[in-house]
């Protein structure tokens, strides 16, 4: 696989056009954060890291909305490629949908949004967006 981290995305966005309540993933240090930070913003409702024989996995569960059964990650997209990165400083941190999603950052830092970048003021690589 050259890009895990764009399977990591597909898996949640084809488990959401299925409606699954839970979606496994293989696990790596760049996955748990994009989870931890998909955690934090709200977009899933919880996550665990199992431990099994041949590697780790993890567990995800989706959020919906109660009535409607709209999930709440409508869109995911992934910007930096390993063809083409795309990196950016804190004053030209992209906005996604004017503030209403966020763009996920691998900073010197760590793995952040872009609210959190823009705030410490230190750019990286833009990861993600989701909405």
């Amino acid at each position: 696989m050259t890009d895990p981290i764009a399977d990591f995305l597909t898996r949640i966005r084809n488990a959401v056009k299925a409606n699954h309540k839970v979606v496994e993933i293989p696990s790596s240090k760049i996955k748990k954060e994009l989870t931890r930070v998909l955690h934090e913003k709200g977009y899933i409702l919880s996550y665990k890291v199992i431990d099994g024989e041949p590697r780790q996995t993890i567990k995800i569960a989706l959020k919906y909305h109660p009535e409607t059964k709209n999930s709440a990650i409508k869109y995911l997209k992934r910007v930096s490629r390993p063809g083409l990165r795309r990196y950016t400083n804190a004053a030209a941190m992209p906005k996604v949908l004017n503030g209403l999603g966020i763009a996920i950052v691998s900073t010197s830092q760590g793995v952040m949004s872009d609210k959190e970048a823009r705030q410490q003021n230190i750019g990286g690589e833009v990861i993600c967006y989701v909405y």
